[in-house]
């Protein structure tokens, strides 16, 4: 049976590879296939590939138990490879067990799955009516949720995922380090959020591991060979079956037992089980609960830590070394106060002696313990920076005005404690204590700088960061803002030019440059770099029209109805359900003479988006216009009914 999951396992990786080739030749392909891609679906309401996996996954898991964990996770292919190499040379990792712990991955998928609408719904809007002003924009806001849109198809595949430089690390600590420490199963059963839900839905399951009690003869092969640190031989002679929900239905029992007494079935879930024929299977740990507590608070100290460090180490990997860590807290502290210690064979200390090979543990084990404790220091100073710089509220126009007295003297005074902070949570070189410069933090404090008025600094902090890790839209437009406000134009419109040339999809950047050669009456440059980023093409056929939209409104602008109209016809045909698109070409049909076109066009945008008042007031206003006033009244009354704030007159 391992021969078998183990060709599934790897026609898993073999189909996210040719997932990666899809979109590296078409430029275009189905989103990740990924349940973290859950989050956008709860969060943005984005309906993507990964919501639908996991729906499916649930739903499968509620039937059959976790199939999906031990026959379709890449993770757990990785887990059991790396077990499998482990073995080879001898190295038979032995299962971490703990009570707390285990709950890790629980709260994980809670805060992952369930926090964000409990947030929007709840503690936001509850922050908000408090007025909390800092704790709320901490929170993001009081948002309303977006509605739902179909995200099935990307052009920016890997945009959710981390870097090749830091995908590398990540598998060899989901896989060799976790498996090497905390059991073959190690991230699956403190780290993986996923199984975090699997888990107690699995209890719900009729689709279990059973018995045949007249061919069983407790040998034990069955716990022998369970890599889910189950004790399979013990729950089928209490129970009749297997109730353990870290039960993964690898399959491995059933395919060793040597009297053919197991098998998959259904029976009554495992939530069901009733009581045990004689007493219930004591589960073994390693831990006192004196050290349950202390390394649970270790735990989620390395978590902290780690996820988001330097703006590098995604959540899953931050929750597979807090996992690591604190085994290697509790062995370090095992060596202290214990006489005998060992590790997978190794013996760490005899008689009260350290040996060798406890000798280099000790080393490794400190290293990594204080890596994490300094880390933990980098991520409290940068977390106390994040707090005072989110009471900073100051308008971009004020920040960049040449006007000292445009930014109060208080915010200036928050902006200077925050970039307090920010400058010790910079790397060494830039008088900091961190190893290295997260680029997020560098933006912010050039950013508080701006605010303070200090432009010279924040041009510093942005060129250094242009430098190293190429230019950002956001980085981009507010270099040349700066530049432009110093009166060095033409310095700002030659570094956008620059820019654009590394990294030609940057709008907010594309824009500032239209505007910048409008400014100087070039109008022939502005269309120019308008027409650079339509590309004939592009398989994104939402972004091609939307660029083609921008190029119409730039063409009305300059007064070239005829091109604008013919440029927003092709929009249209790129973009049928973009109401906007829609809405601006029913304008210009407007404009040339053409009423009825226009007011089909924009019907049209209203079907499209019949929550948003503002398109149903331009069909009022175009109604207006062309003299229907009773329809116009009725598409104003539709208007007011959904956002009565829009009629409400100023006092």
């Amino acid at each position: 049976m391992g021969k078998r999951r183990a060709a599934v396992l790897l026609s898993v990786y073999i189909l996210m590879g040719l997932h990666l080739l899809h979109w590296k030749l078409t430029g275009r392909t189905i989103s990740p296939v990924e349940p973290s891609e859950s989050m956008y679906a709860i969060e943005q309401g984005f309906i993507n590939a990964g919501v639908i996996f996991f729906a499916l996954a649930i739903l499968a898991t509620l039937v059959f138990g976790r199939f999906v964990c031990g026959w379709g996770c890449h993770i757990v292919a990785l887990q059991d490879l790396c077990g499998w190499m482990m073995k080879k040379i001898g190295v038979r990792p032995k299962p971490f067990r703990s009570r707390l712990l285990a709950y890790f991955p629980l709260a994980l998928g809670l805060y992952m799955f369930v926090w964000p609408t409990f947030k929007r719904l709840a503690v936001a809007p509850l922050v908000s009516s408090l007025g909390w002003d800092a704790a709320t924009r901490t929170l993001g806001g009081a948002n309303s949720f977006p509605g739902f849109t179909n995200q099935l198809m990307t052009n920016d595949f890997w945009g959710t995922f981390a870097a090749i430089p830091i995908a590398i690390p990540f598998l060899l600590v989901t896989g060799f380090a976790t498996v090497y420490f905390l059991g073959a199963k190690g991230f699956c059963t403190y780290g993986c959020p996923y199984g975090g839900f699997f888990a107690p839905i699995e209890q719900l399951a009729p689709g279990r591991i059973l018995v045949d009690h007249d061919k069983c003869k407790q040998c034990g092969h069955c716990t022998a060979v369970c890599t889910s640190n189950v004790r399979v031989h013990e729950e089928i002679r209490e129970y009749g079956m297997v109730v353990d929900s870290g039960c993964m239905k690898c399959m491995d029992c059933v395919s060793v037992c040597p009297n053919d007494a197991l098998s998959f079935g259904f029976a009554k879930p495992a939530i069901a089980k009733g009581k045990p024929k004689n007493k219930k299977p004591k589960r073994v740990y390693d831990l006192s609960w004196r050290e349950e507590i202390v390394l649970a608070i270790v735990f989620l100290a390395s978590f902290f830590a780690w996820r988001g460090l330097y703006g590098l180490i995604p959540m899953l990997m931050a929750a597979g070394v807090a996992g690591v860590v604190t085994f290697l807290a509790w062995k370090m502290w095992r060596m202290m106060a214990s006489r005998d210690v060992r590790i997978i064979g190794a013996q760490l200390k005899r008689a009260g002696r350290i040996k060798s090979a406890g000798a280099v543990f000790a080393l490794f084990a400190g290293l990594t313990v204080l890596l994490t404790a300094h880390s933990l220091a980098v991520r409290i100073i940068r977390w106390r920076g994040d707090l005072i710089d989110a009471q900073v509220t100051v308008a971009r126009d004020a920040a960049f005005s040449n006007d000292s007295d445009a930014v109060p003297d208080d915010m200036k005074t928050l902006a200077g404690k925050a970039l307090a902070n920010y400058r010790w949570a910079a790397s060494w070189p830039h008088g900091g204590v961190a190893l290295v410069d997260t680029p997020a933090v560098q933006a912010r404090s050039a950013w508080l700088h701006l605010v303070r008025g200090e432009r010279a600094e924040a041009l510093a902090i942005l060129a250094r960061l242009d430098d190293r890790f190429g230019p950002t839209d956001a980085r981009a437009v507010d270099r040349a803002t700066i530049l432009a406000f110093e009166g060095d134009e033409e310095k700002a419109i030659q570094y956008l030019e620059h820019s654009l040339a590394i990294k030609p999809g940057m709008p907010g950047s594309r824009s500032l440059l239209v505007s910048a050669y409008l400014a100087q009456g070039d109008d022939d440059d502005a269309l120019r770099v308008r027409r650079s980023a339509i590309d004939p093409d592009d398989p994104d056929h939402r972004r091609l029209g939307a660029n083609r939209a921008q190029l119409a409104a730039l063409l009305l602008q300059l007064n070239r109805t005829a091109e604008a109209l013919d440029e927003l016809k092709q929009a249209v045909v790129l973009s049928p359900k973009d109401s906007s698109i829609h809405s601006d070409l029913a304008v210009v049909l407007y404009l040339t003479d053409h009423p009825d076109s226009a007011v089909d066009e924009m019907r049209q945008a209203v079907t499209l988006s019949p929550k948003d008042p503002l398109v149903r007031i331009r069909l009022a206003q175009l109604l207006t216009q062309l003299g229907r006033s009773a329809e116009a009244q009725r598409a104003y009354d539709e208007a007011r009914a959904l956002d009565p704030s829009l009629f409400t007159k100023a006092p």
